[in-house]
């Protein structure tokens, strides 16, 4: 890690006498709770609230779009596009706002992007008022929305090292994935709850005052300009392949994102939900079994970060990557073996925190591994990869649903991903070798 960052006003003084005092040790229930010490840093903490507020109003938008979709359409092809529509400019301005987050301060470019995702949530609000009931009108917002995002996520994520001391990066890791995944299980939820009381304009107008409030929060942040003289570089197609070029270079980094490519495109049997709630948990009621199946992955991530507090003090962190991907793989190995729905969400729930510790020991090796004028650039990368992924993994496991039968291709993209896990971190040390 660059030393220069520990200058950072930021971060807490350590101890000019020698390295910083060990934290006491924590007894009993409290070794497994949650490490929490990022959110005695101030500046920490405020991001981190930011995302608190967003992590569920932006499920209210994500559920609200598709529902409008299929209301005018009454075609789930349209709601297919429409996700297409804005994953497209979303990769695209992931990858460009990373550059642009290494060059620029980056609470500037936060207040920017929050500013057009909140303006976009408004739009949405004003269109759904005035009924004017037009897909492609949607589309347009919905890929302007997915292109604030883009430019959004690298500079939030990059800042993380920025807030926190390097030992304290897992623990910080691990509160914000876990109020994203609490996003993702009680934000539909709420969402499902809400369209037959207050209908789906408000939704989006309760997610636009949301980021009012991230606003708010991210206005407080320190000033995050360019630690070196990046800042004199201009964000472009050069730079963008100078990322790319960083990373090859860099084992490590390349590693922790082959590792996330394996365990979703390979393990993540999302598209394989519904014939297996209409076929093989049928007798449990094919509403409840689908249901049960899409929540059993983020509950588990969640239950993953409420007790991570073990976890995220460990040092090998490439050690906890293969450890946690290869446990993904058995947990999705051992669903497709299951034909008692209730044992099926046990397995998916285990999938979930094996991922919760994968996420945490990625984010932190991108952001430890990374020196800072190339953080915002590794950060895009791992935006589209973590988008894409699960998307390739949907045509994949269709086809071979729809070849092999569910059952058979969920297992199957299991152990695969255990045997490929397990080969690369055999042939390439770096993996094996990575530890603060």
């Amino acid at each position: 890690m660059d030393t220069s960052e520990t200058t950072d006003s930021s971060i807490p003084p350590r101890s000019e006498g020698g390295p910083d005092p060990a934290p006491a040790a924590r007894r009993g229930w409290r070794r497994w709770a949650m490490d929490t010490r990022p959110l005695r840093i101030p500046a920490y903490r405020r991001l981190w609230s930011s995302t608190v507020v967003t992590a569920v109003g932006s499920q209210l938008t994500a559920v609200a779009v598709p529902k409008q979709i299929y209301d005018i359409t009454g075609s789930s092809a349209w709601v297919g596009y429409a996700s297409l529509a804005g994953l497209v400019p979303m990769v695209v301005f992931a990858l460009w706002g990373g550059a642009v987050a290494d060059t620029v301060d980056r609470r500037k470019l936060l207040l920017i992007t929050n500013s057009g995702i909140a303006v976009t949530s408004l739009l949405f609000w004003v269109q759904a008022v005035t009924r004017l009931e037009s897909v492609a009108v949607l589309m347009v917002l919905l890929a302007l929305q997915q292109a604030f995002f883009g430019l959004n996520s690298p500079a939030r994520n990059a800042s993380i090292a920025r807030l926190v001391p390097e030992e304290e990066l897992p623990a910080a890791n691990a509160l914000s994935s876990t109020v994203m995944q609490t996003g993702l299980v009680a934000g539909p939820l709420l969402a499902g709850a809400l369209i037959p009381v207050i209908g789906l304009p408000e939704l989006y107008l309760i997610d636009a005052v949301a980021l009012c409030v991230t606003l708010w929060a991210v206005l407080r942040l320190p000033p995050l300009p360019p630690l070196t003289e990046a800042v004199t570089r201009r964000a472009g197609v050069r730079e963008i392949v100078a990322g790319f070029r960083y990373i090859s270079g860099h084992k490590v980094l390349l590693l922790s994102f082959l590792a996330d490519i394996i365990a979703m495109v390979f393990g993540m049997p999302r598209a394989l939900f519904p014939q297996l709630a209409a076929q093989t948990y049928a007798p449990y009621g094919e509403g409840l079994a689908l249901g049960l199946l899409f929540a059993a992955i983020p509950i588990g991530a969640v239950l993953g970060g409420l007790f991570s507090g073990t976890f995220s003090r460990a040092r090998r962190h490439g050690w906890m990557v293969i450890g946690a991907v290869t446990a993904w793989g058995a947990a999705v190995a051992g669903f497709g073996a299951s034909r008692n729905l209730w044992i099926a969400a046990a397995f998916l729930a285990v999938a979930g925190v094996a991922d919760m510790v994968s996420m945490v020991f990625r984010g932190a090796i991108l952001l430890s591994a990374a020196t800072d004028e190339m953080r915002g650039r590794m950060q895009g990368v791992f935006t589209v990869v973590v988008a894409g992924g699960p998307r390739l993994a949907d045509v994949l496991h269709g086809t071979a649903g729809s070849a092999f039968g569910p059952r058979a291709a969920v297992a199957g993209g299991g152990l695969l991903v255990m045997a490929l896990m397990l080969g690369l971190a055999a042939a390439v040390p770096a993996l094996r070798r990575y530890r603060i």
